[in-house]
């Protein structure tokens, strides 16, 4: 995809959304169900959409959450439900019309005081804490956010009792439920006005930044970070997370600027993604242009996207880091600075991650947990300690306590941020410096994500190939040593394929809200290396589909 003149610029005002307009669709605009694109669809991270086209609308709030309430009762999920939303337009309207349904269906339900904004790790943490010990009247949740995703989307995701975003299992019954309410218009949604909901007897105000704030004690050196006296600098990017780094600051006595704390559900403040797009995607340069421009000024800065489930590093001696190259340092950093840790606790890493991590886990003598993409992959794992750190490729990624004991199964981009800012404390360098002492032991990687065109006939014939498919004996000049369809940890299905080399590899999958496919492609070579991978990946994706 080309790259958009206003790439890194500011959004200029012509692109602003209308919130007031959005909001009037939100409510107006009547879905129909007979057209896919208007049904209520489960992605990896919930279920997303714009009032705009159809895709995100009161009416699919009020199925969503009728079918969570019918979830819970068949499953006995009886404790309190906590539920959270992030700063986009749409999503204090779809709280209230999700705490409409909740109260009608008597569910006790825990929101932030002061019809307040709270982060996806936030709710992940309450949960389990709720949960801890118990066995019965367990607690789970909901989060009203589309992520990153540009001004004019929603988003409504569900977690349960583990905390942790919901496996497929649970958002299939969870979809099929939700659809067949919407095709009759929501005649068996119990709903009551939203003035009965919010003053019900089930319905709690409950401030989740205190305890969230007094805990991270327990998961990040609060007093390393204090004792170093580090500048560090914070860009919520109009996020959940802006109210939260003030009481960080406050408790643990840092100096943590928060260089941009307003909140405007345009997005006003924001610089152009690659595409032309307002995204708050704190991995891309682009949107994170006006944090960049300040690296001098900090000894580390960082960023969240709105839900602040993903982060993104920014240190003078690098910039902002890729997200892989991150992942790579903090992984190294906390094996060998958590003590408190089992030594057979696995490092998780999705398969389209780099595999610059394979070699700090391999170099550490430690076990890797290779699976699809999808956080939902890693909650087992956490919940137990068998995992004691999962990532995404995708900037997303969170770790056990210091004691080894779970503290969110879901991604967490504050302590991700805070960790940061602890290894600069504790080793006199900031992570860019620690990357590239980790090149200079075993190499540098070259990566690269790119969208390609695909029909919907090709994008279910790629998510259904087999290794066989690939014909293939080479990429980029090197046999071929790998091509699977399952991820080598769990087995499970990946959706595409991946095939490796022994200098790089490639993986292919289809987007599940577009048609086109991504691939995935890293090289230890240099960019021209690269450029071959990609090319011949697309040329054996091409062929593989063909033959079938």
């Amino acid at each position: 995809m080309a790259l958009s003149p206003l790439a890194g610029k500011p959004a200029p005002k012509e692109m602003l959304i209308d919130p007031e307009q959005l909001v009037r669709e939100y409510y107006v605009r009547k879905p129909d169900p007979a057209e896919p694109a208007q049904q209520i669809s489960f992605g990896t991270s919930g279920h997303r959409g714009s009032p705009l086209t159809g895709s995100f609308n009161e009416a699919h709030i009020l199925a969503i959450a009728q079918a969570i309430c019918d979830y819970q009762r068949m499953h006995g999920i009886s404790g309190p439900l906590y539920m959270g939303r992030d700063t986009h337009a749409v999503s204090g309207p779809a709280q209230r019309t999700a705490l409409e349904v909740l109260a009608a269906n008597g569910v006790e339900t825990v929101i932030q005081g002061g019809d307040g904004v709270t982060p996806t790790p936030a709710i992940s943490r309450v949960i389990l804490a709720h949960n801890r010990g118990r066995t019965d009247r367990l607690a789970d949740g909901i989060v009203i956010t589309p992520s990153h995703n540009p001004p004019e989307d929603g988003g409504f995701k569900y977690n349960p009792t583990n905390g942790g975003p919901a496996d497929s299992e649970v958002t299939n019954w969870i979809q099929e439920r939700a659809n067949a309410l919407l095709r009759v218009g929501n005649a068996d949604t119990r709903r009551v006005p939203f003035v009965a909901a919010i003053g019900s007897a089930t319905t709690h105000e409950h401030d989740f930044i205190a305890p969230y704030v007094d805990d991270l004690r327990n998961v990040v050196d609060m007093e390393a970070i204090r004792a170093a006296r580090l500048k560090l600098g914070v860009d919520p990017l109009g996020g959940a997370a802006v109210h939260y780094w003030e009481p960080i600051n406050a408790a643990y006595k840092l100096d943590i600027a928060v260089v941009n704390p307003q909140v405007d559900p345009t997005f006003s403040f924001m610089t152009v993604d690659h595409d032309g797009k307002i995204r708050m995607d704190c991995s891309s340069p682009y949107a994170m242009a006006r944090l960049v421009g300040l690296k001098d000024q900090y000894q580390v800065a960082f960023a969240n996207d709105t839900d602040a489930d993903r982060h993104g590093i920014v240190t003078p001696s690098a910039g902002l880091l890729n997200p892989n190259h991150y992942l790579a340092v903090a992984i190294r950093y906390l094996l060998r600075h958590r003590s408190g840790w089992s030594a057979a606790a696995a490092v998780g890493k999705t398969l389209v991650s780099s595999s610059l991590i394979d070699r700090v886990v391999a170099g550490l003598g430690r076990a890797l947990w290779e699976v699809p993409v999808g956080f939902k992959w890693f909650v087992p794992g956490l919940s137990d300690g068998s995992v004691c750190f999962g990532g995404e490729e995708s900037a997303g990624a969170s770790f056990l306590r210091m004691d080894g004991m779970v503290w969110t199964t879901d991604k967490d981009g504050l302590i991700m941020n805070l960790l940061a800012a602890e290894i600069t404390a504790r080793t006199g360098k900031d992570p860019g410096e620690h990357y590239r002492d980790l090149t200079a032991e075993f190499g540098t990687p070259f990566y690269s994500r790119i969208d390609a065109p695909a029909t919907p006939e090709q994008k279910a014939r790629l998510g259904k190939l087999s290794a066989d498919a690939v014909r293939a004996s080479t990429l980029a000049g090197e046999p071929i040593v790998a091509k699977i369809t399952r991820a080598p940890s769990n087995g499970a299905p990946i959706g595409g394929l991946k095939v490796s080399a022994r200098s790089g590899w490639f993986a292919a999958r289809p987007s599940g809200t577009e048609n086109i496919y991504k691939i995935y492609a890293e090289s230890f070579k240099d960019e021209h290396h690269l450029e071959a991978i990609v090319a011949e990946a697309q040329e054996i994706v091409r062929k593989s589909l063909e033959d079938r």
